[in-house]
């Protein structure tokens, strides 16, 4: 790693956590009117968003934006990562019409780019693979101008459950790595490193013609060596667009913080992914999987 970039991020070690957040974290309560419509949309039509149930901090400026992240199969994940806000436990009975109100909402927001992810259902057979494919299908058919991406888990691995959703067509194809190697255990319990990579190999060899994305969280005790490690992974398998972001502990019995990043930080992380070949780095403190996707889905279809 060039000397230039340590000089930016620093060497690893246990900093002392500040007892406040920076002010790069500090972010306005949601509340505007569009924010307010939309929460009463989605109560009104049985759907859930990950901005709410995974308490992310941008909820407000996407909400204002009229841009949201749509939740199938339910609230509750058969898996339980230590970073997560979302409950874990045994889900609901699957709702065969959510497909169809998702779609529905979809129109009556007027999106240009939805965005659609879920728990894990490892209790299903196809891991819930065929609602994610018939929520593509009839969201592209009720609204034809608006694209869809899908932040889907990682169905075990299944190529038959990657196969149907990628044969619906989604504009993007995204599952995040979340985290490196060494953390996976403690952090992502459920999950495998070596699947994440076999699942993008396999969607290139699928559909060549569909982006990939995959997103990090920084913060949980990785090294700066460890992430460029993981980036250049990425690189591998050629995702496409890649988003950095800060992990925030979301109570005190999830995994703890180990170190913030600045903005500078973030910054030259991503000029590293730039000048590694991504199509497009998301980085900043802030940055979830799902912050400004209809700019990096605009950015890929160029």
């Amino acid at each position: 790693m060039p000397d230039t970039l340590y000089q930016i991020l620093g060497r690893h070690r246990p900093p002392q956590l500040p007892d406040r957040k920076p002010p790069w974290l500090k972010v306005k309560a949601p509340g505007g009117s569009n924010y307010i419509r939309l929460k009463h949309l989605m109560r009104e039509m049985g759907l859930h968003t990950v901005c709410e149930e995974a308490h992310c901090p941008n909820v407000g400026e996407c909400w204002e934006h009229g841009a949201a992240t749509f939740m199938i199969l339910g609230d509750v994940c058969t898996r339980n990562c230590g970073y997560c806000a979302v409950a874990h436990g045994r889900p609901p009975v699957t709702d065969f019409a959510e497909p169809a109100r998702v779609a529905e909402a979809a129109a009556r927001m007027n999106l240009r780019h939805a965005v659609i992810t879920s728990v894990d259902r490892d209790d299903l057979p196809d891991f819930g693979s065929g609602i994610f494919a018939e929520t593509i299908r009839l969201v592209h058919e009720r609204v034809p101008s608006c694209s869809v991406e899908v932040l889907v888990p990682d169905f075990q691995g299944d190529e038959g459950a990657i196969a149907s959703v990628l044969d619906a067509r989604p504009e993007i194809y995204n599952h995040n790595t979340e985290t490196v190697p060494r953390l996976y255990k403690k952090a992502r319990p459920g999950g495998r490193y070596p699947r994440v990579m076999s699942i993008f190999r396999f969607v290139k060899r699928t559909a060549p013609d569909i982006p990939t994305k995959t997103g990090i969280m920084l913060g949980l005790g990785e090294t700066v060596e460890e992430v460029l490690a993981v980036m250049r992974d990425l690189r591998e398998v050629d995702v496409d667009i890649l988003t950095l972001g800060q992990y925030l502990r979301p109570s005190k019995d999830h995994l703890p913080m180990d170190r913030y990043y600045t903005p500078d930080e973030f910054a030259a992380l991503r000029a590293e992914g730039l000048a590694m070949g991504f199509r497009h780095v998301e980085a900043g403190p802030l940055v979830r999987s799902s912050y400004h996707a209809w700019e990096q889905a605009a950015n890929v279809r160029r």
